[in-house]
């Protein structure tokens, strides 16, 4: 176990990197890491990001599709989900879900696809999937662009977490609150519901929501459940904007790419996002 100067210097060097636009080696290298370390290291983050002005707003999930988060991971496959906290400063809202992205200061940068709700009740500690639908005020799609510090995007689980999880910003479209009837099927409109991301006129990339660990809901359940068991985080509150997890594979984007989303089987519009 780290103790906690160690933790708070990790989080610091990772803090560093990211302000510096430098790479690193993976933290694994020269220190044993466990998961519980990693998350210790979240902890740290917060606290020091926390202090320096800005607040903390929600969470994201990484790793929530297993199809892809299989593909990652430098000695076993990365078996997430895993998830860190979102902060105002790397959450924008697009308007007429169109937006202009600087990549300015992001280190080998990928984009995804998310599906993002927001809580407008705080969940019951116990809550079932129906009662954890009952609490999201709104839904969006975002994209999501993640950067990663270790060369060549090679790293273990351990070093995904106490990276930050590879956030970088996440760009939230139109919300769609969601009525009564809606929260009732949820779960199974988003689980059969599907996506596509294309760059240009050149489509790149395609999944379904039941790839995100059953559905976006059952990820949310999920998320939930975990903070439950790590009692040095609070637990999901009202008003967070929780990032379910990518459904596709998260791709290389570049300045001068625009890149565009569509939904097929729910009603959500697509985001356009072009990069400079």
């Amino acid at each position: 176990m780290l103790m906690s100067t160690q933790a708070s210097r990790i989080a610091h060097q990772l803090l560093d990197a990211r302000a510096c636009v430098q790479m690193m080696p993976p933290i694994s290298d020269n220190t044993e890491l466990s998961v519980e370390d990693a998350y210790d290291v979240v902890r740290r983050m917060i606290d020091i990001r926390t202090a320096q002005g800005e607040t903390m707003v929600g969470r994201k999930i990484g790793f929530a599709n297993p199809r892809v988060a299989a593909r990652y991971g430098r000695r076993e496959p990365i078996a997430g989900p895993i998830w860190t906290p979102l902060f105002d400063a790397t959450v924008r809202y697009a308007e007429d879900n169109r937006g202009l992205q600087s990549l300015d200061g992001a280190v080998q940068p990928r984009i995804g696809p998310e599906l993002v709700f927001s809580l407008g009740q705080t969940p019951p500690e116990d809550a079932t999937l129906e009662q954890l639908a009952e609490c999201i005020e709104w839904m969006a799609h975002a994209f999501e662009i993640v950067v990663c510090p270790f060369p060549g995007w090679r790293f273990d689980l351990a070093d995904a977490i106490a990276a930050y999880s590879f956030h970088g910003s996440l760009i939230v479209g139109e919300p769609k609150v969601l009525s009564s009837a809606t929260r009732r099927n949820l779960g199974s409109v988003l689980a059969n519901a599907s996506l596509s991301m294309s760059c240009g006129d050149e489509l790149r990339s395609a999944g379904f929501g039941n790839e995100v660990l059953g559905s976006p809901l059952h990820a949310l359940l999920h998320l939930h459940r975990m903070l439950h068991g790590q009692n040095q985080f609070p637990p999901l509150q009202a008003g967070e904007v929780i990032a379910t997890g990518a459904w596709t594979d998260c791709c290389p984007v570049k300045p001068g790419d625009t890149w565009t989303s569509a939904f097929s089987g729910v009603v959500l519009p697509g985001l356009t996002v072009s990069f400079v």
